[in-house]
């Protein structure tokens, strides 16, 4: 079984921006589900296996496997049911897997931290959550780590568009709203 392509964007080796789905070519997406099948069944196991390629034309080109639930598949969290966390849960404790149902073009971006502190706040995020639309919902999850580092992920901003492209901007909006205050 498989999810809707993600695409994401990296900035300094780390995702920056995902969206589902990600506009693949056939011959590519094709490609790597079975590149996919053929790694993961090889693995063995239960759960969610994250696997990324680079796809360079019709090609898709292995890149990582992630045994788990992966960050950029965080976006599934407001536009897939059931998301990779439950499909997760679902797979390791045997239980019944639905069909995987996209609620529409979504996306994530992260809120990043810009300096190493154990003393911080956030706010902006009621303001984050209000650039939701009617069938456009915006959602933030914040991650509930106890200090900040550069460039270090302390939550997402996670949003729905009529086009992949639109739910990025929005995404991207709502995670700018998110500000880390530090004293002083």
């Amino acid at each position: 079984m498989f999810c809707a392509p993600i695409g994401h964007r990296q900035e300094a080796g780390d995702y920056r921006t995902s969206w589902q789905p990600a506009g693949i070519p056939r011959e590519a997406l094709h490609s790597a589900r079975f590149q996919s099948r053929k790694v993961v069944e090889a693995l063995g196991g239960h759960g969610v296996f994250g696997v990324e390629f680079f796809i360079r034309g019709d090609q898709a080109i292995f890149s990582e496997l992630s045994p788990r639930p992966h960050d950029t598949g965080m976006v599934t969290l407001i536009g897939q049911f059931p998301n990779e966390f439950e499909l997760h849960l679902r797979a390791i404790l045997e239980l019944p897997i639905p069909s995987i149902e996209l609620a529409g073009p979504s996306a994530s971006a992260v809120i990043l931290a810009d300096r190493e502190c154990d003393d911080f706040s956030f706010d902006g995020i009621a303001e984050a959550l209000a650039a939701g639309a009617p069938g456009h919902p915006v959602d933030v999850r914040m991650f509930a780590k106890p200090m900040t580092l550069p460039n270090r992920r302390m939550g997402v901003a996670l949003a729905r568009g009529s086009t992949a492209e639109e739910a990025v901007e929005r995404a991207s909006a709502a995670a700018a709203r998110v500000n880390i205050r530090y004293p002083g």
